[in-house]
């Protein structure tokens, strides 16, 4: 009979698997951003929380501070760099003001993480304490990365548009949230389960959204730059 940590374990892989899409669904974007030398209408909102969100779940699983758990380590360290790698797109063909803004945003989220490596490995030395602090962090990053396409929807909603909100990152998010909280039941842990859940809500807000303003986009029309972080 297949042990619970068998299927957590392959669960797991899948989770890396569909993460691993979801880090790379947004890449026509960042083509289109190459080719055309602007962001256009793109938020840089999702993809900043994002990189916050995997350099606290890359630091989560490290053994350091939680058991059995390199799978959560190894895809968040690659959307780590993935994410930093579009934030930078973003910063380079960016309009000055909306790039300063990111930049700072970029430094504070390092300085914070700076500190919270800092005081949670130098001042807490049980794992299970380690855990709560980082689970909680990461907790709460988790849900700021998927509620963080809100400002898109609200942008679709207004514009009646789903030109700039991606089919594919939409689809890939609710099926990583859906896995995720799988595996997160298997063996329960409470700061994986409770952010992959709402994330799952979004996710599928989303999709009902793309459902319903699809038939009015306008997909040949230059969106003219406005809007701001």
């Amino acid at each position: 009979m297949v042990s619970a940590d068998t299927i957590r374990t392959a669960v797991g892989v899948l989770g890396n698997i569909i993460s691993f899409c979801l880090f790379m669904s947004p890449t026509p974007t960042f083509i289109s951003i190459y080719r055309t030398k602007s962001v256009q209408d793109y938020r840089p909102d999702p993809y900043i929380v994002t990189m916050m969100n995997c350099a606290t779940w890359a630091f989560y699983g490290m053994p350091l501070v939680t058991d059995h758990n390199i799978l959560v380590l190894t895809i968040n360290a690659f959307g780590l760099v993935v994410e930093t790698l579009y934030t930078l797109v973003f910063v380079i063909y960016s309009p000055w003001n909306k790039r300063r803004r990111i930049l700072l945003i970029v430094l504070a989220e390092v300085i914070f993480l700076a500190l919270l490596v800092f005081i949670v490995l130098f001042f807490f030395h049980e794992i299970k304490q380690r855990k709560l602090i980082v689970g909680i962090v990461a907790l709460v990053f988790n849900i700021l990365m998927y509620f963080s396409p809100l400002t898109v929807m609200k942008r679709v909603i207004q514009t009646k548009s789903v030109k700039y909100m991606p089919l594919l990152l939409s689809v890939a998010g609710v099926a990583n949230s859906l896995i995720w909280t799988s595996y997160a039941f298997l063996k329960w842990d409470p700061f994986v389960a409770i952010p992959n859940s709402l994330g799952a809500v979004s996710g599928l807000t989303q999709l009902v959204l793309y459902c319903i303003y699809y038939k009015t986009t306008n997909w040949d029309e230059e969106s003219p730059q406005h809007g701001s972080l």
